[in-house]
């Protein structure tokens, strides 16, 4: 059975695909997710870019913060890379990002492999 979660994370990597097939890979990670909000908006779904992602320690806001390259339907987190392999810092990134936002759901998507579809992490807290 495909839950809500499911459907939105193949409508998110179909829209991927798409851009992996127009643009192909090794491009900036920056020209990738502006493709990608362009396919996202044309699927019908909302998302933000560049989402700034305070921290808190001890409930004191810190000064530094991160930037999650994008979140759709304020769901599903997306880690946008360029890289020859994913490595388990990305992986640790994405689920510091997860934590840190309260979302339970991300998506690691390589555009630097050759096919994109052997560079998708799903990651789920």
């Amino acid at each position: 059975m495909i839950t809500g979660d499911d459907n939105l994370t193949d409508k998110i990597i179909a829209c991927a695909i798409a851009v992996h097939r127009e643009l192909g890979p090794g491009l900036l990670e920056s020209i990738y997710e502006e493709a990608l909000g362009i396919e996202l908006a044309h699927a019908g779904l909302s998302f933000n870019r560049q989402v700034e992602l305070p921290v808190v320690y001890k409930g004191l806001s810190l000064s530094g913060s991160f930037r999650v390259d994008m979140v759709v339907e304020n769901s599903v987190v997306l880690e946008l890379k360029c890289v020859d392999a994913i490595a388990p810092v990305h992986q640790a990134q994405i689920l510091s990002y997860m934590r840190l936002g309260g979302w339970k759901i991300g998506l690691l998507l390589n555009f630097k492999s050759a096919i994109l579809k052997d560079g998708i992490r799903r990651v789920v807290l």
